[in-house]
This record gives C-alpha cells, structure tokens and sequence, in this order.
C-alpha cells in the first residue's frame, strides 16, 4: 500500500481543491484563499501562487520574520458519483514567506516550510514527519486518475461490477450489486464501492469498499491497461 507519506503528497500535486488558511486573516472572499497553482521544492517546501490581494500575500508581505503561521487544507473528493463523495483530507501546517521577485501580474509566489503532516483518507488517518513528505514521489497515475475512474464507471460499468465475482467469502454475486463505482485507483490497485440490491435504508448503509490489489506496482498507463485486463479476465 502507498505510504502516508506518498499519499499526502500524492494529494498535494493533484488537481483535488485546496485553500490556504491564515490565522486571523480575514476570509471574506474564499477564492482569495485558493492557491492557483502549487508545487513541492527539492527541500519538501511547498510553494504557491497565490492572487496578489490575498490574505495570505498582505499577511506575509507585512511578516517581520519568518514566523508567519499557515495552514494548507486539501480536499479530494471522488470524480465519480459515489456515497460519501469526500475520500480524504490532508492538512499541511508551517511558516509562509514571500518569494521575491517570482510573481506574475497580480500574482505572488509563496513559500510554505512544512512543520506538521496529516492525512485522513481511505486508507486511515496518520501524521507524516516533513522529512517523510519531502522524500516521498506522488503516485504515477495521478495526473490520469480522474479521466481513467471516469473512463472506467461509463465504459467498463459492467466489468467492474462483475469484479464482485473475486470477493471471497462472500456469497453475492455480481447481480446482488445495484451498483459499482471505481473508487479510487493508483500504481497499487483499484478500490471499488458496491452497493447492494436491499429493500429499505440508504445508498450509504448498503455500501462497502473492495480493494483489488495488483500482483506488482504498475509505473504508467501501459501496464496499469494490462493488470486491468487481467483482473476482468479474472472475474469472468
């Protein structure tokens, strides 16, 4: 399974929405606290661009030092429709500087040195040491993982309900499933929700996550198409 680490920074170099949060800045204009972009330095440093006229900008532009306190939030909410869309949080807190003479028009480049981690996703909730952070590489299909779930829930919808055929233990076949929603994927495996064919309560009481795990890493598209050939051979 991918490292809290490596999911975190799996996150942070997605395209899931994130804001920046100043204590005791003002936030009377939530897209003014929005990063438009945001990358990792060499170091673990994360570094935004941010509008000009944002909090975080004014807050950092008037900071004595470097002592100036900030928290970056991310949400990663699942492209596809599913109970319980939000699959996971992280929280990135440090001390925010202003990068000098980087900035576009109406543009500033902030530098966030990271001095607590946490994710809360799928896979559990765990703090992650910065240097941790700093040394983990984003999951491969990350820039893909969207499009590919996407892909997968309108082109393959049947393949991957038929993919309850490999959960063992359970009697339910393919046809006790109302639904099955490619969750989440990455180098690992696929994750699929499955809601079952019940009379009475909601989507979410009848549903539960299944992981299927591939038999090695896959490091880009080409083989992450052939382990999903294989795995709904499988189920056939």
């Amino acid at each position: 399974m991918p490292s809290a680490a490596e999911r975190t920074r799996t996150l942070v170099q997605s395209t899931c929405s994130a804001v920046l949060l100043i204590p005791g800045a003002p936030t009377a204009f939530p897209d003014h606290l929005i990063p438009e972009v945001r990358t990792i330095g060499p170091d673990g440093e994360v570094f935004l661009v941010m509008p000009a006229d944002s909090p975080a900008v004014r807050a950092a532009t008037h900071a004595q030092d470097d002592e100036l306190a900030a928290v970056l939030e991310l949400t990663d909410v699942a492209p596809v429709s599913v109970p319980h869309r939000i699959r996971g949080r992280a929280r990135l807190s440090g001390w925010l500087t202003c990068v000098p003479g980087i900035a576009e028009p109406g543009r500033m480049l902030l530098r966030l040195e990271l001095g607590e981690v946490s994710v809360d996703d799928l896979w559990g909730a765990e703090d992650v040491e910065p240097e941790e952070f700093a040394g983990a590489a984003p999951d491969p299909l990350v820039a893909h993982e969207a499009e590919l779930l996407q892909h997968l829930h309108s082109g393959h919808g049947e393949q991957v309900r038929g993919l309850a055929a490999l959960l063992g233990g359970r009697e339910e076949g393919p046809d006790a499933f109302e639904r099955a929603v490619p969750l989440a994927l990455d180098r690992f495996g696929l994750r699929v929700r499955f809601t079952r064919r019940l009379g009475g309560g909601t989507a979410a009481d009848r549903s539960f996550d299944a992981r299927f795990e591939f038999p090695r890493p896959v490091r880009d598209i080409v083989g992450l198409r052939a382990e999903m050939h294989r795995l709904f051979e499988a189920a056939e």
